[in-house]
């Protein structure tokens, strides 16, 4: 992956692992609505993408009466309280964070929304060492398309292709190659079959960082 000249990250499923609080708390919340067995939703599919795009197909599979904003409030707080219990940082990640940081030019580049990034960073005071955070909120349209990845080399004033990102869904590969980026894909969410669309393909970060460092 040498050389670049920025690096930048996904969240979920990369730093932390919170796929399963994410399905976790959708499912909480689609109980408490009455579709705890018939929400339809088959979370994989949602890897990488924003909880907007899960509310959007829920609503229009079931017409709740709560708004989007209130669906959306809802489980964004139930979500945190299991992340502030169970603080699933991936092992390994920080150190390649922190280690990188020294050097190299940070973004993030996430699907959730800046409450939730703000909260996971701070879980092991990592926001001071990304000199760019970009959230679904900040773009138009979130991955696939390019736009959270753009943004966030805009905000590191870096060119897109001399940047690489690290991701571990379809949804995300497809999002950083959009935006002329390198991207290696990390197991964690899916098996390697479903990155194949990577440049490169890795199951634990002491392989990350060779290709990095």
């Amino acid at each position: 992956m040498k050389p670049y000249a920025a690096v930048i990250f996904d969240m979920d499923g990369v730093i932390v692992d919170s796929e399963p609080l994410h399905v976790r708390a959708f499912e909480e919340v689609f109980d408490q609505l009455g579709h705890g067995s018939d929400h339809g939703i088959h979370f994989p599919d949602f890897f990488g993408r924003s909880d907007r795009v899960v509310w959007e197909s829920f609503i229009a599979r079931h017409q709740p009466s709560q708004s989007l904003a209130e669906l959306t409030h809802v489980k964004e707080q139930r979500y945190l309280e299991l992340l502030h219990a169970t603080q699933p940082i991936y092992p390994g990640v920080e150190s390649l964070i922190r280690t990188l940081a020294a050097n190299t030019p940070l973004g993030l580049a996430s699907g959730s929304v800046h409450t939730m990034i703000e909260a996971v960073l701070a879980l092991r005071d990592l926001r001071p060492l990304f000199r760019a955070v970009s959230s679904s909120q900040d773009v138009a349209h979130p991955k696939p398309a390019p736009d959270v990845f753009l943004h966030a080399a805009s905000g590191l004033g870096i060119a897109p292709e001399e940047c690489v990102v690290i991701e571990d869904s379809a949804a995300g590969v497809a999002a950083a190659r959009a935006a002329g980026m390198r991207v290696i894909a990390i197991t964690n969410s899916l098996p390697a079959d479903r990155l194949q669309a990577a440049h490169a393909i890795v199951s634990h970060y002491d392989e990350l960082g060779k290709l990095l460092l």
